[in-house]
């Protein structure tokens, strides 16, 4: 009886890794909101990360969080790294494109897991 729980316990798991293993390596995750505000008024929040202890919840969980700021002061090439406690983590964005209608974020996870990502 042993040797037949084991068994599928053993083709379980072969079964979970090979579906694992047909994934994509990439994946897509896509979240839309409407804000009730003047899009001029909503740009200057986002394309300023000094301004982003206003308004981001990030910014709230770790009163501590050390911030460093470099590269533009706004805009394209505006860079902003953090490191806080364990549910802030570690990590840095950059500012690649900025437009009245569009901001491109690079946003790289150094902690507590490792991630590369772009937010629009």
């Amino acid at each position: 009886m042993l040797k037949i729980i084991l068994g599928v316990v053993v083709l379980a798991i072969a079964v979970v890794l090979v579906l694992a293993a047909m994934k994509p390596d990439v994946f897509r995750l896509e979240r839309s909101a409407q804000i009730k505000a003047p899009p001029d008024r909503i740009f200057g929040l986002v394309n300023d990360f000094h301004s982003w202890a206003a308004w981001s919840p990030w910014e709230k969980m770790d009163p501590a969080v050390q911030r460093t700021f470099s590269g533009e002061p706004s805009g394209k090439g505006a860079v902003y790294a953090w490191k806080g406690n364990s549910k802030v983590g570690e990590g840095r964005m950059e500012i690649l494109e900025s437009s009245p209608s569009r901001i491109v974020i690079k946003l790289d996870f150094v902690a507590p897991f490792e991630a590369h990502n772009t937010a629009e």
